[in-house]
């Protein structure tokens, strides 16, 4: 394969990374921050690529509180991708606060797997 079929296989791969979070928390875990780092460089090889952004919570907190943790955890991951090379104007955010759940569950298990970003890219 050629360089750039293999820098484009690489972004499909990618289109859908999941980046989670703790607990009411927006800052990155040292996982997750490799895990940007990579998407950044194969996002650098392919300028055509647009990402979108999408932050999620658990059920936990109010409507309006989630929204807005939301919107820190989408903002945390474009910051990264934009630290580390990618241009700021192919990258979108948007918080869905507590609608749009992973999982169904009331419990931790559940939880864990709601607090994330969800890395879209097309």
């Amino acid at each position: 394969l050629s360089l750039r079929r293999q820098r484009q296989m690489c972004i499909r791969d990618r289109s859908n990374t999941s980046i989670y979070f703790d607990y009411d928390k927006s800052d990155l875990s040292v996982t997750a921050s490799s895990q940007i780092r990579s998407l950044a460089k194969a996002l650098k090889s392919n300028n055509s690529s647009k990402v979108s952004i999408e932050g999620h919570c658990d059920e936990r907190g109010t409507r309006e509180y989630n929204l807005a943790l939301g919107e820190r955890r989408a903002n945390s991951v474009k910051e990264l991708l934009v630290l580390n090379g990618v241009d700021s104007k192919r990258i979108s955010t948007v918080s869905f606060g507590e609608e749009k759940p992973a999982v169904s569950g009331s419990n931790e298990s559940a939880w864990s797997k709601n607090r994330r970003a969800v890395v879209k890219v097309y």
